[in-house]
C-alpha cells in the first residue's frame, strides 16, 4: 500500500454542511497516532483556519475501544540521541498547539480509552462529551517513565487545576466519566457510543450556525489569559526522562509486556 494512502486512511477527514469529522483510525491499536498522524491533524487544522466553510471540526476515534490511547510506542524504538527527545516534545507541542489555535470551535467526542497524548488532543479540544465507558489520563508514571511537556503542563493545569494534575499523574490512574465531568475533563457524559454521535453532530450543528467571529474572539480571549511557558523552559526536564535509563526500562516493558523496574537513574 502506498504510505500516504496509508497514512490518509489512519486519519479520516470528511466534511458536510460545514462540519469537518476527524476520524482517528487505528482501532485495532486503539487509534494510537503515528507521528504522520499527528502532522496530518494539524495540517487539518491549518486547512480549516484557511477556509471559512469550515465552521466546527469534531474529533472522534474508530471503533468502540477508544478515541486515541496516545502516542504508538513503537515510534520510540527509533530514538538514539537527546535530540529525539527534544524534537518529539516540540512536534507534540506543535500540533497541539495548532489544535487548541484552530479558528473554529473543535469538539473532541471522547469513547472508551483517552490516554497520554489521545487525552492531550482531548484537553486541547474546546468541548468534550464522553460517553459513561470514556477513560481518561496520563498513565506515564506506570508505563513509559517520561514527562508532559511544559505547554501539556500548563494547558492541563488551566483546564483542571495544579492538584488535580499531580494527582492524575501520580497515581497513573484513568479517571471515569463520572469524576472526569466533576473535574473539567468532560463537558457532558451520554450513555453510549451512538448517543456520542448522535450528540457531537447536534453540537457541532448548533455551533456551525453561530457567528464565527464570536466564538472565534472568545477562543482568543481565553488563550491570552492563559500564560504558556516557551519549550526551552522544560527541556531540562524532557532530557532528564526520556534520555533516562528508566525511560528504555520503561520502553522495553511496555513492549515485552511485564512490569517496569524503576531506578531513578
Amino acid at each position: 500500500m502506498d504510505q500516504q494512502v496509508a497514512e490518509a486512511e489512519d486519519l479520516v477527514f470528511e466534511r458536510q454542511d460545514g462540519i469537518g469529522r476527524i476520524t482517528f483510525n487505528r482501532p485495532q491499536a486503539r487509534n494510537a497516532f503515528t507521528f504522520a498522524m499527528y502532522e496530518r491533524l494539524a495540517a487539518i487544522c491549518e486547512e480549516a483556519n484557511r477556509d471559512h466553510a469550515i465552521k466546527v471540526l469534531v474529533l472522534r476515534g474508530a471503533g468502540d475501544k477508544a478515541f486515541a490511547s496516545g502516542t504508538d510506542i513503537n515510534q520510540f524504538r527509533e530514538f538514539k540521541t537527546s535530540q529525539d527527545a527534544i524534537d518529539y516534545e516540540n512536534r507534540i507541542d506543535r500540533v497541539l498547539t495548532t489544535l487548541e489555535q484552530c479558528r473554529v470551535p473543535t469538539i473532541a467526542a471522547i469513547n472508551g480509552f483517552c490516554t497520554g497524548g489521545g487525552a492531550g488532543i482531548a484537553a486541547a479540544c474546546d468541548l468534550r462529551i464522553g460517553t459513561r465507558s470514556a477513560r481518561i489520563g496520563f498513565p506515564i508514571a506506570r508505563t513509559l517513565g517520561n514527562c508532559l511537556s511544559m505547554s501539556n503542563v500548563s494547558r492541563l493545569t488551566a483546564l483542571i487545576g495544579a492538584a488535580r494534575v499531580k494527582d492524575l499523574i501520580f497515581t497513573a490512574r484513568l479517571v471515569d466519566a463520572a469524576e472526569a465531568a466533576s473535574v473539567g475533563l468532560l463537558g457532558e457524559v451520554v450513555d453510549d457510543l451512538a448517543a456520542l454521535e448522535r450528540r457531537a453532530d447536534e453540537v457541532a450543528r448548533l455551533l456551525a450556525g453561530h457567528a464565527p467571529l464570536t466564538l472565534n474572539a472568545t477562543k482568543q480571549a481565553v488563550a491570552r489569559l492563559q500564560r504558556r511557558l516557551t519549550r526551552d523552559e522544560g527541556e531540562d526536564l524532557i532530557l532528564m526522562c526520556y534520555t533516562s535509563q528508566d525511560f528504555r526500562e520503561g520502553l522495553d516493558a511496555f513492549l515485552n509486556k511485564r512490569a517496569p523496574q524503576w531506578r531513578g537513574q
